[in-house]
């Protein structure tokens, strides 16, 4: 359709109008970016009560119940500029039986990871050549146990059933479990965790500095609790004893019996602790 043109009338004066027909060509930004859906994936079985753990810099994790006997690892690279394979990717066995899995994707040669250390960079100037991002999707057994993190990048667990480390430092952080114990923080961001059953003999921690904190039980607990808002205010759904002096920053309390502490912290936003 060509331009059309319309006419008013103002003060004894014509003024034509061309109407420019609307076009929703993605932008340039968009055009460019390269999806690889299978970039990287990986498939094997991990004993009940051992580790998968995933290192990622640059991107979102996803971990959700698998209905089979293996740990399946999806990866999908999204290339902005430069070179896709500027990301790699390494897979580690660890543990003193070798049993446990580690993954990694590594940004640049000099990158590097174990079970206890990740270093990538995204400050030099090949990094800044090569944008690349990684989303991770993860199917886990029951059973299985979970460590994933990423620095910028939400993490998102969902119906684990064996306990869970969940991390980022720039992104949300949700986790819901069926069983397990959970440890949840990021730095920037909301830390969300709904919890089943779980083993009231470890302690727990969901925490985050920018951000607030939610934490679901199901029924009643037997717990040490301390909630932290500095900067904010903190709530219960369950009946606590305090004792000593009230700080308005910070409680600490007993639940029912009491036992293993949990902590719900925050610099600054609201911590909420929930009865399902």
């Amino acid at each position: 359709m060509g331009d059309r043109t319309t006419a008013t009338l103002r003060r004894g004066l014509v003024v034509f109008h061309f109407l420019c027909p609307i076009s929703f060509l993605p932008t340039a930004a968009q055009a460019q970016v390269r999806l690889e859906r299978e970039a990287f994936t990986w498939a094997g079985r991990v004993p009940e009560g051992r580790w998968i753990t995933l290192r990622n810099l640059r991107g979102n994790i996803e971990v959700t119940r698998g209905s089979g006997d293996k740990v399946e690892v999806i990866a999908t690279r999204r290339t902005r500029r430069g070179d896709p394979d500027y990301v790699r990717f390494e897979v580690k066995k660890y543990g003193d039986a070798g049993e446990d899995v580690l993954i990694c994707a590594l940004w640049g040669e000099t990158s590097g990871c174990s079970e206890s250390m990740y270093r990538s960079r995204l400050t030099d100037r090949a990094s800044r050549e090569n944008v690349v991002d990684v989303d991770f999707s993860i199917r886990v057994p029951r059973g299985v146990r979970v460590g994933v993190h990423t620095v910028n990048g939400d993490v998102r667990v969902m119906d684990a059933a064996a306990e869970v480390v969940a991390e980022s430092v720039n992104g949300n952080v949700t986790v819901s479990t069926a069983s397990g114990q959970v440890n949840a923080r990021t730095t920037n961001g909301n830390v969300r965790a709904t919890m089943g059953k779980f083993d009231a003999g470890s302690d727990m921690r969901f925490s985050t500095t920018n951000g607030s904190v939610t934490a679901e039980f199901a029924g009643d607990i037997d717990a040490e609790v301390e909630l932290t808002a500095i900067n904010g205010s903190f709530s219960t759904d369950f009946p606590v004893t305090i004792s000593g002096r009230i700080d308005p920053r910070r409680l600490r309390a007993t639940l029912g019996k009491g036992g293993a502490l949990i902590r719900l912290a925050t610099v600054y936003g609201n911590v909420e602790l929930r009865k399902r």
